[in-house]
């Protein structure tokens, strides 16, 4: 892989610098066949790859990061946890677009919140909450941002931050029991 600039200065691969829509919706996706399993939804693992495939358009689309950042770069976002919570069954007649909501950003790392939303009766069908690091392919190791990149997610969580949290954000994983007494 060719690395035509690593430094800070670079110019932006795209995207624009805002405002940015509270939040963000993305449009234009449909399910696919193999995506539905044998109890006629949607199988749990297409819920990851639909969440990553809406995000990669917002970061292409609107932060000018992702695949492009890669090809220019030698660098890109690698997910190091997410949170999925299934609220509602998506199944082949439906069809989906996504929020999302960036909660946090600094010099390396973001932190989005997403749903999936059913259309057109607005449900939510999922969320994800994700945290995400900037890497170098040629090290392996966390890389800054370039700064027109880190003033992008700065602007973002910005213009995100008067929107109400989620209940789903920030929630711990583990059975929940009655106390009896």
């Amino acid at each position: 892989m060719k690395i035509t600039n690593m430094s800070q200065d670079t110019q932006p691969l795209g995207g624009h610098d805002g405002p940015y829509d509270a939040p963000v919706e993305i449009h234009g996706f449909a399910l696919q066949p193999d995506w539905i399993d044998y109890n006629g939804h949607m199988n749990v693992g297409y819920y990851g790859v639909a969440f990553d495939m809406a995000f990669e358009r917002l970061l292409v689309d609107h932060l000018g990061l992702g695949e492009p950042q890669v090809a220019a770069m030698g660098q890109g976002p690698y997910v190091l946890q997410s949170h999925m919570q299934f609220l509602r069954e998506v199944t082949p007649d439906m069809t989906i677009h996504f929020r999302f909501r960036l909660l946090d950003a600094d010099q390396k790392r973001g932190h989005y919140f997403g749903q999936m939303v059913s259309m057109p009766d607005e449900k939510v069908c999922a969320t994800q909450e994700v945290l995400f690091m900037n890497v170098s392919h040629e090290t392996g190791r966390s890389a800054p941002y370039p700064d027109w990149a880190v003033r992008r997610l700065a602007r973002m969580v910005s213009d995100h931050k008067a929107l109400p949290l989620a209940p789903e954000i920030g929630q711990p994983i583990g059975i929940r029991r009655k106390e009896s007494g």
